[in-house]
């Protein structure tokens, strides 16, 4: 099995990344996706988030108001630290226990946002970082997936830079063109992870 951390900022195309090598048949572990699932109703992590943060944060229906959540805490690193101590060892757990049941030569696809800015580089055998100029992020932010500028630019601001990124690289996917150019590079990514599993 072959442990592959994947990020980049956001807006960056970890996302598609993450899709493509699926469609390749890695095993991908989403950590966007396992840390929506630790706060849904009923669970423990909901539970502390509204300890933590108050009953406002909560919908109508007893879900997480997501955006009324993102507005206290991509504004005050204080409070974000907070978020990231509940939901963090949440999600972490349960990304063991997936790649727990991956057989051997398989290559596993951590996908995580934030592996930059909590030092988890060392928990992986390589780390893909995929890469977009700050333009690229933020022009992609606003015209794609309709942000405020100031919104985008305060999500950007409130992770890793790009030289610190690219610091923990392994490899670097450049996705600051077009979407076409993208697949080709991630298929020669895909090829040598796949020599690097069978050598693991």
């Amino acid at each position: 099995m072959l442990k592959l951390g994947l990020t980049g900022g956001i807006g960056a195309g970890k996302s598609e990344v993450s899709r493509i090598l699926s469609s390749y048949g890695a095993m991908l572990i989403d950590s966007d996706r396992i840390a929506r699932e630790v706060v849904e109703p009923g669970t423990s992590g909901l539970a502390a988030v509204v300890a933590e943060f108050g009953p406002e944060v909560l919908t109508a229906d007893g879900t997480l108001d997501r955006p009324r959540l993102g507005g206290i805490v991509f504004s005050d690193p204080e409070r974000l630290r907070a978020l990231n101590a509940i939901v963090h060892p949440l999600v972490r757990d349960r990304s063991a226990e997936l790649e727990a049941a991956a057989g051997p030569g398989t290559v596993v696809v951590h996908d995580v946002p934030l592996l930059t800015e909590n030092g988890l580089a060392p928990l992986y055998d390589v780390v893909v970082v995929v890469d977009a100029s700050p333009e690229t992020q933020l022009d992609r932010l606003v015209r794609l997936r309709g942000m405020a500028e100031d919104e985008a630019r305060a999500r950007m601001a409130a992770q890793a830079t790009r030289a610190e990124r690219l610091a923990v690289a392994d490899v670097v996917i450049d996705n600051d063109g077009p979407l076409e150019a993208l697949e080709p590079r991630v298929r020669e990514v895909w090829t040598d992870l796949l020599a690097r599993a069978a050598g693991s």
